[in-house]
């Protein structure tokens, strides 16, 4: 039986959760004093869904971010709890959302150009000049640059 959301959890059910070690929820506690899930007799830990939020944010800059622990505790300084709470929810969103986008379509431009153009131009031999005329060259230096564009579109 699953318990509720809001229902307190053991330290080796958020263990399981978050796929860490139990030692490891154990040292957090001791470098971040945000983390004060109670305890009861003999000790025993019980998270509050707060602090397995918090949980989630630690280890997800800790290890998805690539923070260092120093990183972490003066983010939580500087922030609170619940910047480190909101930023992995925001992270995972905008990757989720990032991974969801449909490239765009870049045209073949030099296809196109290929079936629409006359083919008056011949391949030069090495050594041998080739004649171009000014609407031939204008076309040419169109095209590249809307190669260019598209380029630096899809660049971004």
């Amino acid at each position: 039986m699953d318990k509720a959301p809001e229902a307190f959890r053991t330290i080796s059910e958020v263990a399981e959760e978050l796929a860490v070690p139990k030692h490891v929820l154990r040292f957090w506690e001791a470098k971040f004093a945000q983390l004060k899930p109670m305890k009861r007799g003999g000790g025993r830990r019980y998270y509050r869904p707060e602090d397995v939020a918090l949980l989630r944010g630690i280890r997800f800059l800790l290890y998805s971010d690539g923070y260092t622990i120093r990183g972490v505790q003066k983010i939580l300084r500087e922030h609170g709890p619940r910047f480190v709470m909101d930023h992995r929810q925001i992270a995972e969103d905008q990757r989720r959302d990032e991974a969801m986008i449909i490239p765009r379509e870049i045209p073949d431009i030099a296809a196109e150009a290929a079936h629409s153009a006359p083919q008056t131009l011949t391949r030069a031999r090495a050594g041998e000049a080739v004649s171009l005329d000014v609407e031939t060259l204008g076309t040419l230096v169109d095209e590249i640059e809307t190669c260019h564009r598209i380029l630096a579109l899809a660049k971004e």
